[in-house]
This record gives C-alpha cells, sequence and structure tokens, in this order.
C-alpha cells in the first residue's frame, strides 16, 4: 500500500460517494431533487430529441442513472489517483462535480438558491473524506522500505482503515438518514389512507370477459398498470397544498384546491389507456375504473375565448403537453381524475390529481400530477413530445392482439382456443377476425363492451393439423373501418398492422 496509486483511486471513490450521500440525506430531508437525479433530468433536457426517442422504446431512463453514477465512479478514481501528487486535484475536481450538480439543481422545476445548500454539503463531504484519507496514505508513503510491514506500518494502515470505516459508515448512515427523512412521501401515504373519496369501487359488468386463462385481466390492478413518464424521481404532491390554474385565452382565470375539485360533480367511468410507445401486441395497454371530475365545465366556467384550439398542461415537475381543446370539450369523460380502481391514485399514477382524455396517447393528454393548465394555441406553444417529433394531436389507433396462445407455445392439435383483446377508444370495436396460416377470416366473439372508451375481450376456435401455425388478428371499429394491415413505427403518432403469433401444434 506504501505507493499504490489503486489505495488513491479507492480512496477517491469512497470520498465522492460519501459526498453523494450525504447530498441524498439533505435532499431527502428538505424535499428537494437530488443533485444526481437532477443531472439526469438535465441530461434528459438536453439530449436530442433522436436519442430522447430511442431511450423512449428501450429502457433509456431506466440505465440513465446507473451511467452516471458509472462515470462519476471512474471521475472519483481519476480525481483520488491525481490528489497524490496534487492535493488541489480534490479540491477542483469534486468542485466541478458540485458545480455541474448545483447547475442541474438550479434548472430543475421551482429552483431556489436555497437548494444549493445539499450540494455545497456534498462538495464538503467529498473534499473533508478526500483530506482525511489522503493524510493517513501520505503517512504511509512516508515509510522507508525498512520499515514496511513493522509495528510503524501496521499501526498507520490500521489509522488509514478506521478513516475508511468512518468514512463508509457517514455515507452508510447518510444513506439511511435519506430515506427515513422521506417525511413527505409517509406524509402522502398516510392523507391517502385518511383520505373518503366520493368514489365507487369498480364492479367489472357482467358479460366483458370470455374466460380464457391467459387473456390480461379486463381490469388492469394499479399496481400491474403499465408506466411511462420522464420522471427519474416521481415528485412528492399532498392533496392539501395541490392546486390547478387554468389561464390564458380565457374570460375567467380559475384556480382550484382538492377540496374545490372533491365539491364538484363527480364522474367514473371504465377507460383503457394505451402509450404511444406500444408496438403492435404490446404491453403498454391497461384499463382502470377512473373517478374524478369532468373537465368540460370546468373549462366553461373559464369561457374559453375565440381563436383557442389547445390546452398546454404542465405537471409540477415541469413536464408538459398540448392537448387539442375539443377532446376536452367534446363530450367524452375528459377528466381531472383523483382515484383509480376505487382507491386514491397511487403516486406512480399521478397522486393527487391527473388527467385522463379517452381516446387521445397519453403524451399529448395524460398528465401525472398536473397544477397548471393554459389555454391557447398550438402554434404557440411547444410541448414536451411534440417538439421532439411526435405527432400533434395524438389520437388513438385501433389495435388488437393475440394473447392466447403465446409466441411459440405447444398446443394439442385440432381445436384450438385463440383469444386477446381490442381497442380504439372514444370509437369502439364493433368485430374481431383471426385467420391462420393465411387462411379466410374467421369471426371471433366478443365479449360486451362496456363504454366505447373500453378494450373488449374476445374468443374464437381454430380447427388445426400437427405442425408449425401462424394465427393473425384484426379488428373493425363501431364505424365499420377495418384496422389496417399497413405496418408503421410507434413514431411519430402510434404503431400500426396486424399481431401475428406463432404455435406448435402436437
Amino acid at each position: 500500500m506504501k505507493r499504490s496509486t489503486a489505495a488513491w483511486s479507492f480512496a477517491g471513490v469512497i470520498a465522492g460517494f460519501a459526498g453523494l450521500a450525504v447530498n441524498f440525506a439533505f435532499t431527502e430531508w428538505f424535499n428537494q431533487p437530488g443533485a444526481v437525479v437532477a443531472v439526469a433530468d438535465l441530461v434528459r433536457d438536453s439530449t436530442p430529441s433522436g436519442i430522447v426517442n430511442w431511450a423512449r422504446d428501450n429502457s433509456g431512463k431506466a440505465v440513465t442513472i446507473p451511467a452516471i453514477l458509472l462515470i462519476l465512479t471512474v471521475l472519483f478514481a481519476l480525481v483520488g489517483r491525481l490528489a497524490r501528487t496534487r492535493w488541489w486535484v480534490a479540491v477542483a475536481g469534486y468542485g466541478v462535480v458540485a458545480v455541474i450538480g448545483g447547475i442541474a439543481v438550479l434548472t430543475s422545476v421551482d429552483a431556489t438558491v436555497a437548494r444549493l445548500v445539499p450540494v455545497a454539503l456534498g462538495y464538503v463531504a467529498m473534499v473533508g473524506s478526500m483530506a482525511l484519507l489522503g493524510e493517513r496514505l501520505r503517512r504511509l508513503q512516508a515509510l522507508t522500505d525498512e520499515q514496511l510491514f513493522g509495528d510503524l506500518w501496521r499501526g498507520r494502515r490500521r489509522d488509514f482503515l478506521v478513516i475508511v470505516g468512518a468514512v463508509v459508515g457517514v455515507a452508510g448512515v447518510s444513506t439511511i438518514a435519506g430515506r427515513l427523512f422521506g417525511q413527505d412521501v409517509r406524509k402522502q401515504k398516510e392523507e391517502q389512507k385518511s383520505l373518503r373519496l366520493p368514489v365507487s369501487s369498480p364492479t367489472i359488468p357482467t358479460g366483458v370477459r370470455v374466460d380464457v386463462d391467459g387473456v390480461q385481466p379486463w381490469m388492469t390492478p394499479a399496481d400491474d398498470f403499465y408506466l411511462i413518464d420522464t420522471a427519474f424521481s416521481r415528485p412528492v404532491v399532498l392533496a392539501e397544498e395541490w392546486s390547478l390554474r387554468i389561464h390564458g385565452m380565457v374570460d375567467r382565470e380559475i384556480t382550484l384546491t382538492y377540496n374545490d375539485l372533491i365539491a364538484r360533480e363527480g364522474v367514473e367511468a371504465w377507460i383503457t389507456l394505451n402509450c404511444v410507445s406500444n408496438e403492435v401486441g404490446g404491453e403498454l395497454v391497461g384499463n382502470a375504473w377512473w373517478s374524478g371530475a369532468l373537465l368540460a365545465p370546468i373549462l366553461a366556467e373559464a369561457g374559453p375565448q375565440a381563436g383557442a384550439e389547445a390546452v398546454l398542461q404542465t405537471s409540477v415537475d415541469g413536464w408538459n403537453c398540448s392537448t387539442p381543446l375539443d377532446a376536452l370539450t367534446d363530450g367524452r369523460k375528459a377528466m381531472l381524475a383523483v382515484a383509480m380502481n376505487g382507491e386514491p391514485l397511487p403516486r406512480d399514477h399521478g397522486y393527487p390529481v391527473r388527467t385522463i382524455v379517452p381516446g387521445l396517447y397519453g403524451y399529448v393528454s395524460g398528465t401525472k400530477w398536473v397544477v397548471d393548465m393554459e389555454v391557447t394555441t398550438f402554434e404557440a406553444v411547444d410541448a414536451y413530445w411534440t417538439q421532439r417529433g411526435w405527432g400533434e394531436l395524438g389520437p388513438v389507433k385501433m389495435a388488437s392482439k393475440v394473447e392466447v396462445p403465446r409466441e411459440g407455445q405447444e398446443v394439442p392439435a385440432g381445436q384450438v382456443v385463440v383469444a386477446g383483446t381490442a381497442w380504439l377508444q372514444h370509437t369502439g370495436v364493433s368485430a374481431v377476425d383471426i385467420q391462420v396460416d393465411g387462411g379466410p377470416w374467421t369471426p371471433a366473439e366478443l365479449g360486451e363492451a362496456a363504454n366505447s372508451d373500453t378494450w373488449v375481450q374476445w374468443r374464437a376456435t381454430a380447427d388445426v393439423e400437427p405442425g408449425d401455425h401462424t394465427v393473425t388478428v384484426r379488428a373493425t371499429d363501431a364505424d365499420g373501418n377495418v384496422q389496417t394491415s399497413v405496418r408503421a413505427d410507434v413514431l411519430p403518432d402510434g404503431a400500426t398492422g396486424w399481431h401475428s403469433v406463432g404455435f406448435t401444434a402436437s
């Protein structure tokens, strides 16, 4: 260890992560975005549209923070190694990290200078830890070759390891404290438990299920409902502090509190949501019982002015989308939702209030943690996803998929049950047909439709010989339009094409 550069690199990494842990503890204490999360947000918002779109469809968000931590590990190791001969490198190197973190924090939503305090404390922890570790390493380096492995060497080595343990201990305690300091998360959970919302529990309508094992549940549990958003750390918003401002091209600006919203006449409906990123046959679709207040009468009270055509919705974390004003006021059950499947919205799904607009993809309508609505024009706004190349209006496209049999499944030859789901919200599905190995189309039996805004389950039987087979599905909407076979990518406004599954009969 006398002249080991590895020991210096190790010390640099330990000191760096101790500082990150201290930053995490204080940001959790003050319910602020941590420096690493803020940097991830900054990277996301500064990345070219093409990369962002690729990341959206390839779990880019899931690897962003690990990638940042990996880069920091390499940087901390380099700082530690260079600090062996240049003491000021630790001050400067960790300072660069702190400056980047500070810039990221100050560019986050509702940023204040006070948010730099946890960054500064983390920086002090980094430099202080490195100073302590470096001093012990230098004492070891000062020993002559004759003193190696003697009592003095063992004592100084022990001192170094004690400091390592202390720094690691500080990092561990800070991390645990950060978890415990998440007081607003606990307060939010307590608030959710105490709420007595005027909503009903879901009752699945008679006849909507085809009762085939392997078809996804007609009602999607909240824990299984797909999650797509840009938040690296999902916001914690209390109902008692929530408000929604409606302004812009209106006769009267309106501000609603949570109690104001709950006091309004309620609406409840089964509504299927699916993401614009859902590939043909994909899993980014779910059906739930949503409860809230209709948006149309609220907007009518505000009085949209002539020429208004869009509503720029903004989340508490700064994400926004532009929604066609007509879609919020044309009689569909567009709502400010407060409950999902009879319970207050889960935090991940937008607690305390989110927007639901049947018939539109979420990227132009489904704002979680919504706090602002500006009535405006499409020309006047630049929404998050539309400025990255996605379509402006975002109406959902007809889709159907085979869920039984599964891709590659082996089934007995003869009469094979084929089943799945189909959807076209705000229009409805009137028929589903299947085709085996390119043969004639055969009508499927449909489950009942709760309304035009939900998916329908379907089932059919096919007589197949032993061997490999392919089954394809297509739907027809309530207006008589047949689902297109043309394959299109999810960009810019949703995928199209028939879904096929290969299976083996034996």
